[in-house]
């Protein structure tokens, strides 16, 4: 894919979750920001190894990079399901959340029984499954920038939180790994 098309893809990309995520851009102190940039690093990272996307399909790297993509989409669809035992509320006067986030009750079960943030746990395997197919030092960059950017997502969403759940969001941290279950 020629160059120009791939800046085009990500400029239009980028410009359409910003619109699309504008209320939770709030500034540095709101998790939309750093979510927003992650799935930049993301697109970014896709369109930087999307040539090389099926070369050489059984070697080592490209098994492991698929095995880390299916483990993402598992991580962001069980998830999701997840999610809507909170009781997603469009009322829920919170500007940083996009719809499925505006939950009302904590969420403690499916997924996130095991993780607090499946979603950015999809995020990092996602960034790392692509990465692999075509391992570069700018591939490398946009890999650590994705990861960067989902913990610090995550880190401000669980203030957040804590300041709508409150001790319950406390007891809920002290049971559970923030992305990979029984480790981290």
């Amino acid at each position: 894919m020629p160059l120009e098309t791939k800046i085009a893809i990500l400029v239009l990309a980028g410009t359409g979750l910003a619109f699309m995520t504008r209320r939770s851009l709030k500034g540095l102190r709101s998790h939309g920001l750093y979510r927003l940039l992650a799935w930049i690093a993301t697109i970014a990272l896709i369109l930087l190894n999307i040539d090389d996307w099926f070369v050489r399909p059984f070697a080592l790297y490209q098994i492991v990079s698929w095995v880390m993509l299916l483990l993402s989409i598992f991580a962001v669809t069980y998830g999701t399901i997840s999610l809507h035992k909170g009781r997603p509320d469009p009322g829920r006067n919170d500007a940083s959340l996009i719809g499925i986030e505006k939950t009302t009750q904590l969420v403690a079960t499916g997924a996130y029984r095991y993780v607090r943030h499946p979603m950015y746990s999809s995020f990092q395997l996602a960034a790392v499954g692509v990465f692999l197919k075509d391992i570069s030092w700018t591939g490398a960059f946009l890999t650590a920038s994705v990861i960067v950017c989902a913990v610090l997502t995550a880190k401000i969403e669980e203030k957040e939180n804590i300041l709508y759940y409150g001790d319950a969001y406390r007891d809920y941290t002290k049971k559970t790994k923030m992305f990979i279950p029984f480790l981290l």
